[in-house]
């Protein structure tokens, strides 16, 4: 069983035994959540900077292979001259702990802080720090742990983080163990712990065994033997949000979930078997003039052979009786519009139902205002990853063209979760008041990731067999995915 498997068996089994207690996951820091790698690799790279030298200057994050508190045969192991060696531990010593480095040197392990965002998103959960780290760095570690997870959604308060009152690499294993206990004072039920360091869980391990709590190793970079690790203890290093999320059932259901280009009879199929509450169809014109649902415009992907699209008045009427709500990406201008617009009005859609997405480039200030004018209260949607720019370094002009389109109509703007800014964006939007939507989601990983951050929705491909989703994308590029293992029933057309 994967350790994330576990931790998820073991909170679940916490939920059920103690339903009206305050529960708590207990992770340390250095190891476990920081990758102490980066620390030190930008020490050692900084001695350079101050003494003009070039020791450093080809070092990679994989060299750095040892444990912080074991930098000597790192410098033994990359050749660096006996006779810089002193001054070169002495100036990582000196530096290691100081508050800048720790603000601007530490790095969060993939996935930890999403995976620490599902449990305080929880209910009657919260994620407390138990750590070896010394009183006197208390203020400088919360504001490093804030600043790295304010992009994911996670803060901690003062009252979670417990450290060592003595100083460093002073009895930290009873400090731990203490720990622990005062946790249980504070009137939490911890249900698991995670460490990276054997000799401390080996510490933990009799509490653990009282209060039959599970410990989980990380196994990253370690200072003590692994045969410390007791038995029972479930290692692991991925922190895989999907072991995590059993299915669509467990989501926080304020956030919107949309299936992407439901563009074909299958991809329909697909989605109207899935229980997701909206549909993405791109509408555009075929060459002959009828409206279709097709992602690409024929300019770029010209027709392939054999290849099959839904008649738009037939996918939306179908989409109609079903129930569902319809996103219609309007991919064909102004007068693809027009024609969504009759449609939607012959077939009397309440605007609870309806959302409209598109581009500037396809529909402009005219068009949204119409859009508006016809569905006062339908979702209006504009993608605005182009406004990064301004966004990051004149945030006033942005509010100043956000506020603009939002005059126009437009209550929503769209994110594209590929983008390399997509959380700060989302951050900055959100904060300014505005609705998001992410998309462009490749994953069930990024997918969930994406859904923790609470935006007001999130649309996918779906492409997720893991929950029984068999999205086919929206085919792009004339590209569809293909399953060897689909449900019968589905390939068949049965929903």
């Amino acid at each position: 069983m994967s350790w994330m498997k576990a931790l998820a068996e073991a909170y679940h089994t916490a939920c059920e035994r103690f339903p009206n207690e305050d529960l708590m996951l207990v992770s340390d820091i250095d190891g476990t959540i920081i990758d102490m790698q980066y620390l030190v690799k930008s020490v050692l790279q900084s001695f350079d900077q101050a003494h003009a030298t070039t020791l450093f200057t080809r070092l990679a994050l994989s060299d750095v292979d040892v444990h912080e508190n074991n930098v000597e045969q790192l410098l033994e192991r990359q050749h660096i001259p006996v006779a810089d060696r002193a001054a070169v531990m002495q100036w990582y010593l000196d530096r290691r702990w100081q508050e800048e480095v720790i603000l601007n040197a530490h790095r969060p392990f993939p996935g930890v802080l999403p995976m620490i965002r599902w449990f305080q998103l929880q209910p009657n959960t919260t994620v407390g720090l138990l750590t070896g780290r010394p009183e006197s760095l208390r203020k400088a570690t919360l504001r490093s742990l804030n600043s790295l997870g304010e992009a994911h959604g996670v803060s901690f308060d003062d009252d979670v983080l417990l450290m060592n009152a003595r100083e460093w690499e002073q009895d930290v294993e009873s400090a731990k163990v203490a720990g622990l206990k005062q946790f249980r004072e504070m009137g939490y039920h911890v249900f698991a712990v995670i460490d990276n360091e054997p000799r401390m869980l080996e510490a933990l391990a009799p509490e653990a065994a009282k209060q039959e709590l599970l410990l989980l190793h990380a196994d990253t970079v370690y200072e003590s033997p692994i045969s410390s690790v007791p038995s029972g203890v479930v290692e692991g290093r991925d922190y895989a949000l999907v072991e995590l999320v059993p299915g669509q059932e467990s989501l926080p259901k304020k956030v919107q979930l949309v299936w992407h280009g439901v563009n074909d009879p299958a991809n329909l199929r697909h989605f109207l078997a899935s229980g997701v509450l909206w549909a993405e169809i791109d509408v555009r014109h075929d060459p002959s003039g009828e409206l279709i649902c097709r992602h690409d415009s024929f300019v770029t992907t010209p027709a392939l052979p054999n290849e099959e699209w839904l008649i738009y008045h037939e996918a939306i009427a179908e989409l109609a009786e079903s129930g569902v709500g319809i996103k219609l990406d309007i991919k064909g201008g102004v007068d693809a519009l027009n024609g969504v617009l009759e449609s939607v009005a012959s077939l009397q859609l309440p605007d609870d139902r309806l959302w409209f997405n598109g581009e500037l480039e396809q529909i402009g200030e005219e068009e949204f205002r119409k859009i508006r004018t016809a569905h006062p209260a339908a979702i209006v949607q504009c993608p605005v990853g182009w406004l990064n720019p301004l966004i990051q370094a004149v945030p006033g002009e942005a509010r100043r063209i956000l506020d603009m389109l939002s005059d126009w109509g437009v209550s929503r703007f769209s994110v594209n979760w590929e983008h390399p800014n997509a959380r700060a964006i989302f951050k900055k939007l959100a904060a300014w008041g505005y609705e998001v939507n992410f998309y462009g989601i490749l994953d069930l990983e990024g997918f969930l990731e994406a859904v923790v951050l609470l935006p007001c929705s999130v649309t996918s491909d779906f492409n997720f067999p893991r929950w029984n989703y068999y999205g086919r994308g929206a085919g792009m590029n004339g590209e569809r995915i293909v399953y060897v293992n689909e449900p019968d029933s589905l390939k068949a057309g049965e929903a």
